[in-house]
């Protein structure tokens, strides 16, 4: 008997069967592919907040999955004797000019208020972080402790061996769906709800990225001119690219691997030279509100929809996970406004 079916093996079906699982139910995970195979499978894994002002529900809902997360990947680790990858190493940003620092000063004291003493946002200068901080306009940088870092398989991976630790299945292929039904199957997914409803709710767009051979060490992660610099605890570091639109739209085949790399040495002497490991591209499912849409499949009983992760899935999986469990298993709605199929497509 299955209580719970999930449709992709990604990180938002991986996470919610997870819950489900813990919390008793029958779950069953049917992914086509393979695990991770789509958006879920870049090596990125920045986990990183929006800025801490003009505070509202989405900001609130990504800060509380944040700050849920170092429990939900270190018990996911000790049942399924896996590792994610996870660390809550902070993140520095440049902060270019006399405006920015004026703002990030604000900003600072928005953090204060809105993440409620459990992470900082701090003004500090360069000086502080050595030679892996990049070159700053004004000598100074933000650095967040609320930042953190995964290895995305790895993560997936994680799940699905603490899932069949707890009694659950994970099925590639084709497989009869029981019990309630979850659909979290990525911008494919998005093509189909948008099918199915006659409005579009999201479609994908490309993300690409690259990682070096290069142990970084116990350092912060970078953000700077729209980049992500992540170094992981196996020796490597992922670069990535937060551009979407125009060249990253779904139908482009254009590649950006070597843009990346030129970036990311500029903002980062210490990368140049680094052999590249694995160049990554896949397209991410972003809904059209660019919020991720939890809820009931309109018009169809029993299912459900988990979607649009788009640049902070990772980040909000522990959160969406239990939104979903409560809403699937118990008939609890708890869904942010701003979240649901409605407010995807307006």
């Amino acid at each position: 008997m299955i209580d719970v079916t999930v449709m992709g093996g990604g990180v938002f079906g991986l996470s919610i069967a997870y819950v489900c699982a813990r919390r008793g139910a029958r779950v069953c995970v049917v992914e086509k592919r393979a695990l991770a195979s789509g958006a879920s499978g870049g090596p990125l894994g920045a986990l990183a907040p929006h800025v801490p002002d003009n505070w509202n529900e989405k900001k609130e809902f990504q800060f509380r999955s944040l700050i849920m997360a170092e429990q939900f990947w270190r018990e996911a680790e000790q049942i399924s004797g896996l590792s994610s990858g996870f660390r809550r190493g902070g993140r520095l940003q440049p902060i270019a000019d006399q405006r920015a620092l004026e703002l990030a000063r604000v900003r600072s004291g928005s953090a204060r208020s809105n993440w409620r003493g459990r992470a900082d946002w701090d003004v500090l200068p360069t000086c502080n972080f050595a030679e892996w901080c990049p070159a700053s306009g004004t000598g100074y940088v933000i650095f967040d402790t609320l930042s953190a870092r995964l290895q995305p398989k790895s993560a997936c991976l994680c799940l699905a061996g603490a899932i069949r630790e707890l009694g659950g299945q994970i099925r590639l292929g084709e497989a009869l769906v029981k019990g309630q039904v979850v659909w979290a199957t990525g911008y494919e997914g998005l093509q189909d709800l948008s099918e199915d409803i006659g409005r579009t709710a999201g479609d994908g767009t490309r993300g690409q990225a690259v990682s070096l051979r290069h142990d970084a060490g116990d350092v912060p992660q970078l953000f700077a001119g729209g980049l992500h610099i992540v170094p992981h605890a196996d020796g490597t570091v992922a670069v990535g690219s937060i551009d979407a639109g125009g060249s990253d739209s779904l139908h482009s085949s254009s590649s950006r691997a070597e843009t990346l790399l030129e970036r990311a040495t500029e903002i980062c002497p210490s990368l140049r030279g680094a052999p590249v490991l694995a160049r990554w591209a896949g397209v991410r499912p972003r809904a059209k509100s660019r919020a991720p849409i939890l809820g009931p499949w309109p018009g169809r009983d029993g299912h459900f929809v988990a979607n649009g992760g788009f640049k902070i899935g990772f980040g909000v999986a522990p959160g969406v996970a239990e939104v979903m469990a409560d809403l699937v298993l118990d008939g609890r709605d708890r869904v942010p406004s701003g979240f649901r199929v409605e407010d995807s497509i307006g």
